[in-house]
């Protein structure tokens, strides 16, 4: 049983590091090739605490359901790597930019650093809670898929907010888990 867990996190690890950047096609799809170190106005709300007195903190990710609860880094800081933390992607367009979309990745499986073992137990629905400069995202997920990995996984750009939260399958090798949320309107 430990061995089939090692090699499931050795695979994990080589999966998500030679993963390398995301390219907007023509057809207005974010497509992930090989990803590396790898609104509404209304639904803002303002979050008055201090995140952290670590200046390289911007936000958190909180999904309630997961018990996730997790600080997120500068995406040039060395904290923003996906063998320490969830990662911010740099091809991310954050929040305070019109018509942003957010990609989040972290690791499936066991281990400290497996934020996102629990992601296939979102549903259509559920809520995520997304920090960035001391206001409140709210989302919710839209859609959830598997797909073979092949260095590429298409996302369609909303006409929304949108964040897109990706880890490895934790039920079928060789497949990245995606899940499309959406922003909250009130």
């Amino acid at each position: 049983m430990l061995k089939k867990i090692l090699i499931i996190l050795i695979i994990t690890i080589i999966i998500i590091s030679t993963l390398t950047t995301i390219k907007i096609s023509s057809k207005n799809n974010f497509i992930f090739k090989k990803v590396h170190n790898i609104i509404n106005t209304s639904n803002k709300i303002i979050f008055n605490k201090n995140l952290n007195t670590d200046k390289n903190i911007i936000g958190k990710l909180i999904i309630k359901k997961l018990n996730i609860n997790e600080s997120l880094y500068i995406i040039t800081s060395k904290e923003n790597n996906v063998e320490k933390h969830i990662t911010i992607l740099k091809e991310s367009i954050l929040p305070d930019q019109d018509n942003s979309i957010i990609f989040l990745a972290a690791h499936s499986g066991t281990g400290k650093t497996a934020y996102f073992k629990d992601l296939n137990n979102l549903k259509i629905n559920d809520e995520i809670i997304f920090y960035y400069k001391n206001i409140t995202y709210k989302y919710y997920v839209k859609d959830i898929w598997e797909e073979k990995k092949n260095g590429f996984i298409n996302v369609n750009k909303e006409n929304t907010n949108q964040l897109i939260l990706t880890t490895c399958s934790p039920t079928k090798n060789n497949y990245q888990l995606v899940i499309n949320c959406i922003e909250k309107k009130s």
